[in-house]
């Protein structure tokens, strides 16, 4: 609204939204991506402790139900530690001082996993403490690879995301198009290694090592939710720069912080997909084997299940997305309103009323999000009271349509933003130019994508394993 329709600039305090907007930031990459992965924490620890205490009851090992506990607490330490070697003083390394930090953070966890794996004397069938720090040290590495190969579709300085600038120039179109490419090709890599991490996982520790390398990748959580929420603090001191009206190199060095933000929010939300995928898949196979399923696709039932699993990401990204565009119609009417009857506004005479655009986001973003709600609860009881099996299919589809749509939509989505940043840097025209106009068209699309229903299937696949295995003992009887 502001900068197409009225061409004032972002983060204005005369445009009404501009609150809304740095409100929406710190609730969406803070508190949102927060939950999020606080929830794939959580269950990716219950999941090891539970599969732990069956291997125990099996087997006779021990300490396989304090080992996630004990990995999580070495995390905390680690996180620490990693924080005191974020520091640059050079702006063109801010992103490289956060992922030093990071590294530290995982060298630290893993020395810590190395005496946890081998002094607690874990033994359990033919694997033994070494096995399990493997199946740690493979989550670990994966959602530091995962976290590289995020940033090289959504920084701007690698090719893809100045290809969607460069498309920019024949229009919103050829943007739009070029970032669903960037994100339906950014799809592949993380799956790849999501696939390596599980087949090692798996080779090291059964389903049990799965569950352990989804804690390893999350273990190190304290410090990469810190470089996650970085993002959202960058993005609000530029508006604050800016409507604070401080001199222009001010901004300038505020959007450069906030540029590296988006990469570093990016890095987040695949964490948070790849974390999902392997809790979801250490769920999924706790429910196998309490049902005693053998899925087979000769079985119409399994089939009918994986269809309808495979659909479901699909639908409840629809919901999502209509979500935000019905929630963001009703902010642009307000904006207009607001620039048509309250006199003085675009003159800087007049005050917005920026309590208006917030009631709006806010009231909107709890009606909307009742139906995506009961769908992820609605779905796997109305199969699983008409057949188990199926139900294993539903939970099977489900997870591999919902990692490769939220990876896909998180990609595009900071792409497509720091596509917009990389031409207000001054390339293909700069600010103003058609150009940009096109970007910032791509960037408003790319918003609900990356900020709403990308990270929002993370909770689809998750919610459908937990509801699904709590429910079992019903859904048999």
């Amino acid at each position: 609204m502001g900068k197409v329709e009225a061409g004032i600039p972002e983060d204005d305090p005369r445009n009404p939204a501009t609150i809304a907007d740095n409100v929406g930031d710190n609730v969406g990459d803070v508190a949102g991506m927060g939950a999020d992965l606080f929830e794939s924490y959580v269950g990716s620890i219950i999941a090891a402790m539970t599969l732990g205490a069956v291997a125990v009851a099996l087997d006779g090992g021990s300490g396989l139900v304090s080992l996630p506990l004990a990995i999580a607490g070495a995390g905390i330490i680690a996180s620490i530690v990693g924080t005191f070697f974020v520091k640059t003083s050079d702006e063109s390394q801010i992103h490289a001082a956060l992922f030093r930090g990071l590294m530290v953070a995982s060298i630290v966890l893993v020395g810590f996993a190395w005496y946890l794996c081998n002094s607690a004397g874990l033994d359990f069938g033919a694997k033994n403490g070494l096995h399990l720090f493997y199946a740690i040290l493979a989550g670990l590495a994966s959602g530091v690879i995962i976290g590289k190969i995020t940033e090289y579709y959504t920084a701007f300085e690698h090719k893809p995301v100045q290809s969607i600038a460069e498309q920019s120039e024949t229009g919103s179109a050829t943007n739009i198009i070029s970032g669903i490419g960037v994100g339906m090709k950014s799809t592949a890599a993380p799956v790849v290694v999501i696939c390596v991490t599980i087949g090692v996982a798996f080779a090291m520790g059964g389903v049990y090592g799965i569950a352990l390398a989804a804690v390893g990748m999350l273990s190190t959580l304290g410090i990469s939710l810190g470089v996650d929420a970085y993002g959202p603090v960058a993005d609000n001191a530029g508006g604050m720069a800016e409507m604070a009206e401080l001199p222009p190199e001010v901004r300038e060095r505020t959007d450069a912080l906030d540029a590296v933000g988006n990469t570093t929010a990016a890095i987040g939300k695949g964490f948070a997909i790849g974390s999902a995928a392997l809790t979801a898949l250490a769920f999924f196979s706790a429910f196998g084997a309490k049902a005693g399923l053998e899925l087979s696709i000769n079985n119409p039932d399994v089939v009918i299940g994986l269809l309808l699993g495979a659909m479901l990401p699909f639908l409840f990204g629809a919901m999502t997305m209509e979500a935000v565009g019905r929630a963001a119609f009703s902010m642009i009417e307000e904006v207009r309103r607001q620039f048509r009857e309250i006199p003085g506004i675009l003159e800087g005479t007049g005050k917005p009323d920026y309590a208006a655009c917030v009631a709006i986001s806010t009231k909107g973003s709890i009606r909307e999000m009742v139906l995506p709600g009961l769908l992820a609860i609605a779905a796997p009881v109305a199969v699983g009271m008409y057949s188990v099996t199926m139900l294993g299919g539903l939970l099977a589809g489900a997870l591999a349509s919902g990692v490769m749509m939220a990876i896909f939509m998180a990609n595009a989505g900071g792409a497509w933003d720091n596509a917009k940043k990389y031409i207000e840097k001054g390339h293909h025209g700069g600010k103003g130019s058609e150009p940009h106009k096109a970007a910032v068209v791509g960037d408003t699309v790319g918003d609900p994508f990356k900020d709403t229903s990308g990270p929002s299937l993370n909770i689809l696949i998750k919610l459908m394993s937990v509801v699904s295995l709590l429910l079992l003992p019903f859904f048999i009887a």
